[in-house]
């Protein structure tokens, strides 16, 4: 009687269900009468490798069809297992990544109780709403990058929401999540402003509907805000910004994922399924079992994948709090 897994495959068919039964994988006859075997994932090729791109790869690492191929490493497998990440075959990764859920955890809480550099503004409710909200668009846009002046690109593009002259982007310093390109110049900007005056505002655009939950505005913000140029890591951490800061009532209540931005992707290969209805699921429940807000798991899981961790505005070298880290080593059962 054929067996099937929860991927709705066959066992034998399964890279991932076959791994956790130990059930040969079924070879695979091509077209040509060629029996190929399936690679174990996990293995020392990487993850990024397998049987039929291997050979159709040219010597810049691209493959034959123009399609750009990143190499990913994992530390190798060592029996670690856990339902709540199951595509984490190793207790390497799995403390590598409860370490950056913390210190984006950490990082959230510093936001909240001493904002740093130019956070500090977004947070003071002296000046103008729509200064305070320009100005996080402009450090979400841009990024803080990761040296002892981690917003001085951004102070020196900064122009006032009010004179309506663009920000001098020209050769500005960005950070590691940025959403700027160069050659797309002002359309970016000039989309958002377009975007708030069709509202009336940025602070009416970003209010909505006054009978809203802190949820269900982030929600309909976030997918409203996607413009030209302003991909999903900016627009998500545009809204947790303004919210964690105190400038509007915004709460995450899924982390918006889809298409292939790095930290879809690390959601991907962490929670092991490609279904963005169930990573959703998955994501709150690996943050519930953590102990850390839903949040926190969108610049944990873009480090994770990285493998280098960006500060986005605090000392990259912060030790996460280690009452945020407890919980989720002991969640992963590391």
């Amino acid at each position: 009687m054929p067996t099937f897994c929860r991927h709705n495959r066959l066992v034998q068919n399964c890279p991932i269900c076959s791994k956790e039964q130990d059930v040969e994988m079924r070879p695979v006859v091509s077209p040509g009468g060629q029996t190929v075997r399936h690679a174990r994932p996990g293995g020392s090729s990487g993850a990024g490798t397998t049987g039929r791109s291997a050979g159709t790869r040219s010597a810049t690492g691209r493959a034959s069809g123009g399609l750009t191929v990143r190499r990913l490493s994992r530390a190798a497998e060592d029996g670690f297992r856990s339902a709540l990440v199951p595509g984490v075959r190793s207790g390497a990764d799995a403390q590598r990544l409860a370490e950056e859920l913390a210190f984006a955890a950490t990082r959230l809480q510093r936001l909240q109780n001493d904002p740093p550099g130019l956070y500090a503004e977004v947070a003071d409710a002296s000046p103008p709403i729509d200064e305070r909200t320009w100005l996080a668009f402009l450090i979400a846009y841009l990024g803080p990058v990761d040296d002892a002046e981690p917003f001085a690109g951004i102070a020196q593009a900064r122009t006032p929401w009010r004179s309506g002259e663009p920000p001098h982007l020209d050769g500005v310093e960005t950070g590691p999540r940025t959403a700027h390109e160069p050659e797309r110049g002002q359309r970016t900007i000039d989309a958002y402003r377009a975007w708030a005056q069709r509202s009336g505002s940025q602070e009416a655009a970003f209010t909505g509907d006054a009978a809203w939950t802190p949820e269900r505005r982030f929600a309909r913000v976030f997918e409203r805000l996607s413009l030209p140029g302003l991909n999903r890591g900016a627009r998500f951490d545009l809204l947790v910004t303004l919210g964690r800061l105190g400038v509007y009532e915004l709460s995450a209540g899924t982390l918006g994922l889809g298409g292939n931005d790095q930290v879809t992707v690390a959601a991907k290969r962490v929670l092991g399924i490609g279904d963005t209805m169930l990573l959703e699921r998955r994501a709150a429940d690996l943050a519930a079992a953590c102990e850390l807000p839903l949040d926190a798991l969108d610049l944990g899981l873009f480090n994770w994948e990285q493998g280098v961790r960006a500060g986005m505005g605090i000392d990259p070298s912060t030790e996460p709090d280690p009452a945020l880290l407890g919980p989720a080593l002991a969640a992963l059962g590391l």
